[in-house]
């Protein structure tokens, strides 16, 4: 059964507030500016985390999609550079995005069942560059996770500044190091 219309309205409006709410998120503010009861929030979003995987589960999908794309390139190195550096365009357009990423537990099955996707493929293209040898043996998921999270703080920090510097630097040292001889 499809929810009633003005529980539809009351929710676009709910998530429009949320969108347009100056730093963390407080549900009660959330409601006085949607113009809706504090329970009708919370009917929606049990929690201030249901809400921000709500706001972030667009930004989510194309996440996945460009990780499909990522996937499909046949260059190893490509893959992961197009990977790190429009996956950090997305998350820098999207504050709520890393919150949810980084998140050990989901509120909807719907943003568990992308986030699990999304890590395979990552992990699929990480897998590629390493075997043909285009990036360092000891690069993880986790650890490129990671440095993409530091480098979107590193440029909300830096004034949305540097953002290509900082993605060079990171992506040169993920490079093989040459043998010693």
């Amino acid at each position: 059964m499809s929810p009633r219309s003005d529980a539809v309205r009351s929710r676009e409006r709910i998530l429009d507030a949320a969108r347009n709410e100056p730093g963390e998120l407080r549900l009660n503010e959330v409601a006085r500016r949607a113009g809706v009861g504090v329970g009708t929030v919370y009917r929606h979003f049990p929690t201030v985390h249901a809400l921000t995987e709500a706001l972030a589960t667009g930004d989510l999908e194309r996440y996945r999609d460009l990780a499909r794309r990522a996937a499909a390139e046949p260059d190893p190195a490509a893959a992961l550079e197009l990977l790190v550096r429009e996956g950090l365009a997305l998350q820098l357009s999207d504050g709520s995005l890393q919150a949810v990423l980084l998140a050990s537990e989901d509120a909807s099955a719907e943003v568990q069942a992308l986030k699990r996707e999304l890590g395979e493929v990552t992990a699929a293209v990480v897998d590629a560059a390493r075997r043909a040898g285009v990036v360092r043996d000891d690069l993880t998921m986790d650890a490129l996770r990671h440095l993409v999270c530091g480098v979107e703080y590193a440029v909300r920090v830096g004034g949305g500044e540097g953002r290509d510097f900082f993605l060079d630097v990171v992506l040169a040292g993920l490079r093989s190091r040459p043998l010693a001889e």
